[in-house]
């Protein structure tokens, strides 16, 4: 039987099994709209981490970022990985248990319903807001969890990508359809397993078969800033391809990675206080007295899982320095691995921790996505006295459209997962990630700072984005930071200037600070 046969029925009979999951809750997803975006609030402390870390990391935590370590090296990665593992931390650390208590308190099982009723606001406007940069934001993050899936089965198999881009997208859709928040977190407890595991299969296994820890350090030091935590490689490309010279790739001079640089990069780790897919979790734990273990379990995940996952593209650049020679291209280093190094069914298992990571994202996103609109605009605003029946019906329709646009937005099979996933990212975070921090812990925060903090925080995304950072110089910052820095400010300056909050919403605050 040939490599790629045995490759994809490992991969066939994973998949399988994840739709069997979603079978198996389906009936139970089903009962209610609480249930199927929220799960009842019963989740245990493990699911709860490991499904967190799971949906937020993606198929980028596989491919994007070893892609990112291949490419130029140690540095961007590194400091990207460092804000990531400190924003972990911390969101478990300050913003779960709160949130746990306050959405409760208010009765809410969605984010924009959380902001909503955080406000007591009759008008729903700061529910729609959130929603629609929701499903925004989302149909981006899809997309790229869709272009993860076509650069995978096209270059195991040599089919089309767009046609397996599409496959993927069927795939994904049909089981968020059948199984909802319960169905998707209990898989994404099993793919979170697989990710890991396969992560370090294929660090140990190539770092071997590159001669050694010392033999890949020693390659990595030999190329200008490929090794350095204050520097950057400079691959030598021509209309975007690398070159080589007597089988070698071309660098040139190390570029400078001073404190801007680094800056830019650690807030990433500003991002994770604005995501939905993690923010749920917190919501839907069973208690919120276990959070604690849920923090260490997912702390630790995620400094393994980022660790191991940059350092496969140092190893990745070691053994084969000149068979990646795009930034595109080089996001397929843990797939050149796993198909060369490993026997078929074992590189058929890792591979499944690629498909894990995409399903385990994209099905976060899409029911994130529908429920924003179905329980938040159509329920919300269009149609109050709309059934359980009729919201479950119009989130799957919701699912459709979106995952169709998502094909859309990845039809080009040059997409760099890392970019489309960053600017999703920044998006979440700038938007989200200042408005859930003053609700938790400004009592003197209202409903005009939620608004204003929302819009100045989600479109100053797209203007540093498109407009300030091509500038370049001084002006090259990851958007999220700048971004995330003038909602903040939005939010303090209009409160301060506009009507206190009521009483019952500075009731609701001190009962859920009260607690302990």
């Amino acid at each position: 039987m040939g490599d790629a046969i045995q490759i994809g029925i490992t991969m066939l009979v994973y998949m399988l099994a994840v739709i069997g999951i979603g079978f198996a809750f389906a009936r139970r997803s089903n009962r209610s709209s609480d249930d199927y975006f929220l799960g009842g609030r019963t989740l245990g402390p493990w699911v709860t981490a490991m499904s967190a870390e799971a949906s937020d990391m993606s198929g980028w935590l596989l491919m994007g970022l070893p892609g990112l370590a291949y490419w130029c090296g140690l540095a961007d990665a590194a400091w990207t990985a460092i804000g990531l593992a400190l924003g972990t931390y911390v969101n478990w650390l300050i913003v779960s248990r709160r949130l746990r208590r306050y959405s409760e308190r208010v009765g809410a099982i969605t984010l924009p319903e959380f902001f909503s009723n955080r406000f007591h606001e009759k008008g729903k406007v700061v529910m729609t807001i959130a929603a629609l940069f929701i499903l925004v934001f989302f149909t981006v993050y899809a997309a790229s969890c869709l272009v993860t899936c076509g650069k995978l089965f096209s270059t195991l198999f040599g089919f089309d990508y767009v046609a397996m881009m599409i496959v993927g997208a069927v795939f994904v859709l049909l089981y968020t359809i059948i199984g909802g928040f319960l169905a998707e977190s209990a898989s994404d407890f099993m793919q979170a397993v697989v990710m890991i595991v396969a992560l370090v299969v294929i660090v140990v296994t190539a770092t071997i078969a590159a001669g050694g820890l010392g033999a890949v350090l020693d390659n990595a030091r030999s190329i200008p800033g490929f090794f350095e935590f204050f520097g950057l490689a400079s691959p030598v490309t021509a209309d975007g391809v690398q070159q080589v010279e007597n089988g070698a790739p071309l660098f040139g001079e190390a570029l400078p990675y001073g404190g801007l640089s680094i800056v830019s990069m650690l807030a990433w780790g500003l991002g994770y206080f604005g995501m939905p897919q993690v923010l749920l979790r917190f919501m839907a734990i069973r208690s919120e007295r276990e959070l604690t273990q849920s923090r260490r379990i997912a702390t630790v995940w995620v400094l393994i899982s980022l660790t191991v996952a940059v350092f496969i593209g140092i190893v990745g650049r070691a053994l084969y320095p000149t068979s990646l020679l795009t930034s595109a291209d080089a996001e397929n280093v843990f797939i050149l691995l796993a198909t060369n190094l490993l026997p078929p069914v074992l590189a058929g298992l890792v591979m499944a921790g690629i498909l894990a990571a995409t399903i385990s994202s994209s099905d976060s996103y899409l029911l994130i996505a529908a429920s924003a609109f179905a329980k938040n605009i159509y329920q919300g605003l269009l149609r109050r006295r709309a059934t359980d029946k009729q919201v479950l019906l119009v989130s799957r329709l919701t699912l459709l459209l979106i995952a169709l646009i998502a094909i859309v937005i990845a039809l080009d099979e040059n997409s760099v997962i890392f970019t489309i996933v960053s600017f999703a990212w920044a998006g979440f975070g700038a938007t989200f990630g200042p408005l859930m921090l003053f609700s938790l812990f400004w009592k003197r925060m209202n409903r005009a700072g939620a608004i204003a903090g929302m819009i100045s925080g989600g479109a100053m995304v797209f203007v540093w984005n498109l407009l300030v950072r091509p500038l370049g110089g001084v002006w090259d910052i990851y958007e999220l930071l700048p971004a995330f820095l003038f909602s903040c400010l939005c939010i303090v300056v209009t409160s301060l200037c506009t009507a206190a909050p009521e009483k019952r919403i500075l009731d609701d605050f001190a009962a859920v600070r009260g607690k302990r």
